[in-house]
């Protein structure tokens, strides 16, 4: 008995020494990027609803020096529409509405109202277009006051895009609805009922829909890096990301919160399963993100210039968030870096050599960029002897060079294609020509 007592421990201690090895070149890997200006931000890794690394790297306020730490609230942008969509599941257990009621019964004018679902509302399957990223006037919206019949009445004017439930198309629209019929049918706010519904039932300390940015109060700006610094991203008006968008939370937040959703504390058993259903890749409020061999549910989320990513392994018991508020590195890549050293995998540290295109070249790109197809200008301007480009309302952002044609922005895995007086702009699936005005 005291052999096998004894291998016991050897094997515990085996396995807790690899795991902090781990940790340690997670780390590594995340100081590497932050010293080299390529990442600022914060991640959390939880095993069985157990915080067992949680770091800051970088600063929350630059101006003031205050440093990233495990307790800074970050904003998450799309990463919401998992509250949002737990929030609505919720209702649906307590049979205040139906997966199939209307959005008739609520929003009459909506074009396709009497066809669209809660369930297509969800699933982004309703034809209602995007008011941050179909609407080309949504520049001129994003740093002021949006009140929530404004918005109402732009997504009431917008034409359909497609027949309900035809096909699916991500819809910040869809979400934004989501949460005025959270407060049309309860009688509170989101933010009451996200205090009510899922902060206080998890003992979340640090989640919160945010005002103006308070850096007292541990939150944190967001940053681009232009070549030389780290220039803060000016502030959006948060009254236009709400129950889309809206919610600030540390990375130990989420992946308590995950934890809490996959294990019954928020919803029933048969609501998270049809959380879990995906059509088009796309479930009720969450994607499936595989990794090597193992599958994760989660979301991304993009707001400013913070770069967010939730995953949780319901196998394993395992969640993983990383939030991002230096951007000037893939997210998706960090990630994979991350995942690669937890599990083991052969994992080399990338090269962040650059390479030098001659200005001669650069030159030639330099302009003003427009397409009927996309909603936003495009200024290519060069700095420092790299390109740099920005969409109209947005922040501007550095362009690293393939070769003398191909540019990308790791940070939001942008890439851009230059021939004569035009460049083809990828991201996300998505592929637009912009001509040279």
């Amino acid at each position: 008995m005291r052999k096998i007592i004894l291998l016991y421990i050897l094997l515990t201690f085996s396995f807790a020494f690899s795991q902090q090895t781990n940790f340690q070149k997670i780390d590594s890997l995340l100081t590497f990027l932050s010293v080299n200006n390529k990442f600022m931000g914060s991640v959390a890794i939880n095993e069985n609803n157990k915080v067992v690394f949680a770091k800051g790297y970088g600063f929350a306020d630059l101006e003031t020096n205050k440093k990233l730490d495990e307790n800074s609230k970050l904003k998450i942008g799309s990463i919401t529409k998992i509250f949002t969509a737990t929030m609505i599941m919720q209702l649906v257990d307590e049979k205040k509405f139906s997966l199939d009621t209307k959005l008739s019964t609520f929003y009459p004018k909506i074009l396709n109202a009497d066809k669209i679902t809660i369930h297509h509302l969800l699933h982004h399957r309703t034809g209602i277009p995007d008011y941050l990223n179909d609407d080309e006037t949504v520049g001129n919206r994003i740093y002021i006051f949006n009140s929530k019949q404004e918005m109402v009445d732009r997504i009431t004017k917008y034409e359909s895009a497609f027949e309900p439930n035809s096909k699916h198309k991500y819809s910040n629209s869809n979400y934004y609805l989501l949460g005025l019929i959270l407060e049309n049918v309860t009688k509170k706010s989101f933010s009451d009922n996200l205090d009510k519904r899922i902060i206080k039932k998890l003992g979340l300390k640090n989640t919160l829909l945010p005002g103006k940015t308070n850096s007292a109060n541990n939150e944190s700006y967001s940053y681009l890096f232009d070549g030389k610094i780290w220039e803060k991203t000016q502030e959006w008006d948060n009254s236009l990301a709400y129950a889309a968008g809206d919610i600030a939370a540390t990375t130990s937040d989420l992946t308590t919160f995950m934890h809490g959703l996959f294990n019954g504390k928020l919803v029933s058993a048969n609501s998270l399963e049809l959380m879990k259903t995906m059509e088009d890749y796309y479930g009720k409020g969450l994607i499936s993100m595989p990794f090597d061999t193992k599958k994760f549910y989660g979301h991304t989320g993009g707001i400013e210039s913070f770069r967010a990513v939730v995953g949780y392994n319901v196998e394993e018991k395992f969640g993983l968030s990383l939030i991002v508020n230096g951007d000037n590195y893939n997210r998706n890549d960090i990630m994979i870096g991350i995942l690669s050293l937890y599990y083991n995998k052969d994992y080399a540290f990338p090269d962040l050599t650059k390479l030098i295109i001659d200005d001669v070249i650069l030159q030639k790109y330099v302009g003003v960029y427009s397409s009927k197809t996309f909603p936003m200008k495009v200024t290519i301007t060069t700095t420092n002897g790299e390109l740099t480009a920005q969409a109209t309302g947005q922040g501007s952002f550095p362009l690293s060079a393939k070769n003398d044609k191909e540019f990308y922005y790791s940070g939001a895995g942008i890439k851009m294609i230059f021939a004569e007086n035009s460049f083809t702009l990828k991201q996300g699936g998505m592929e637009n020509v912009l001509t040279k005005e």
